[in-house]
């Protein structure tokens, strides 16, 4: 990679890598403080955080939302699916939203967002995702169902 992508790229993974640490004594910081413990170097210990965030019960989560965009696909779609949703009969499930620590809204969810935004605008790219995960949001926040 170039200089500059790599450093866009590491800035953003430094900074998602922090609001996890720092996110309670969750499964992957559990994880990367005993692999320290251990006497691992550096990456050792980030890559034993990561690897914990495979398993269905702290990670899961995470493609579970992925999944959930890619099966939406296109902001156009958004008004449709949060009807599903709300259509209890449907089965359809809004994922992402809803913490056991934060019931109302995630506040690391606008920090990832403009993380995001810096980042792909940094690479000079683009992700048709983050449009969807972006007008979800702004649909579910706008809804008093949610």
């Amino acid at each position: 990679l170039h200089e500059t992508r790599k450093s866009i790229i590491c800035k953003a993974l430094e900074a998602i890598f922090i609001m996890h640490a720092d996110h309670e004594q969750n499964a992957s910081t559990a994880t990367v403080r005993a692999t320290g413990s251990a006497g691992a170097n550096l990456f050792a210990c980030l890559s034993s955080g990561v690897a914990t965030l495979w398993g269905p019960a702290h990670g899961g989560a995470n493609e579970a939302v992925v999944k959930m965009l890619e099966e939406i696909g296109s902001p156009a779609r958004v008004g449709e699916f949060i009807e599903k949703v709300k259509g209890k009969e449907s089965g359809v499930r809004l994922m992402g939203f809803g913490h056991r620590v934060y019931k109302n809204y995630d506040p690391r969810a606008r920090i990832i967002r403009d993380i995001c935004k810096e980042t792909l605008n940094g690479l000079g790219a683009d992700d048709p995702l983050l449009d969807v995960a972006i007008a979800l949001e702004k649909a579910a926040l706008e809804d008093e169902y949610f």
